[in-house]
């Protein structure tokens, strides 16, 4: 579109007076003049092209910004979201001290809780089982072996003390009586452990009239309850029908 020129010379106006005359009232307006005022119209079409091109060049990079600024909001939106839903599952499940699985609870123990399945009683790093059924010595111990453990073998006072305190509270007779893993049977008058380890004397508890190695008292029972304090071994004959402890490793 070409330009279009309006060209007005020395515009000036000045206000004049009002004269009325008959009916009617008359004007005078004076010194009009029209001077020098230009309107130009120009097209992009005339615009010079390094000009047209940065208009271009311009356009052209909105679009991209702006998809740009949308992702990144679109991405800290999702930010924001993952955060509030760990911090509410936090929440609602807070943090524990992971502690084993505990099976029974444990009558003695120093540990949080049993490490020893179900029928057997923890006591410091072992797992115990106080048969209710009774049977010889052999037999007794074919049943801890079967069960993953074998006759008890006490290794210190505090153990013969967990164990004298818990017979003495399920014995309902003088002849309800536990078989231990301790025996002659190989050679008389020496002591065996069953993994085969002598009897340390001074961890020995008999009764005091025990061993008194009466016939083929070849098998060591605990349940003297009418005698010293800890004083509860007898041995006696190995096909006598006893309850029995076993004993096994308390899982890790």
């Amino acid at each position: 579109m070409p330009e279009a020129e309006i060209v007005y010379s020395d515009v000036k106006f000045k206000r004049g007076t009002m004269e009325t005359k008959g009916p009617e009232p008359v004007s005078s307006l004076a010194d009009l003049t029209y001077s020098d005022v230009r309107i130009s119209q120009t097209t992009s079409e005339e615009l010079p092209e390094a000009s047209q091109q940065t208009v271009k060049s311009t356009r052209s990079k909105v679009a991209p910004e702006r998809l740009a600024l949308l992702v990144l909001s679109a991405l800290l939106a999702a930010a924001v979201v993952a955060l509030c839903v760990t911090k509410r599952d936090s929440e609602a499940k807070p943090c524990s001290t992971v502690q084993p699985t505990c099976l029974q609870p444990a009558e003695v123990t120093g540990d949080p809780c049993s490490k020893c399945e179900e029928g057997w009683e923890q006591h410091g790093g072992k797992c115990y089982y106080f048969s209710t059924n009774k049977s010889s010595w052999t037999k007794s111990r074919d049943d801890c072996i079967a069960k993953g453990g074998d006759l008890v073998k006490i290794d210190s006072r505090e153990e013969q003390e967990f164990l004298w305190k818990k017979v003495r509270r399920i014995m309902k007779d003088h002849e309800d009586k536990f078989w231990i893993g301790l025996t002659d049977l190989a050679e008389q008058g020496r002591w065996l452990w069953v993994d085969g380890s002598p009897l340390n004397e001074s961890l020995s508890y008999w009764n005091y009239t025990e061993p008194d190695n009466w016939g083929e008292d070849d098998c060591v029972m605990m349940g003297e309850k009418s005698h010293g304090y800890l004083k509860s071994w007898s041995d006696t004959f190995c096909e006598v029908s006893r309850r029995s402890i076993c004993e096994k490793p308390a899982a890790k």
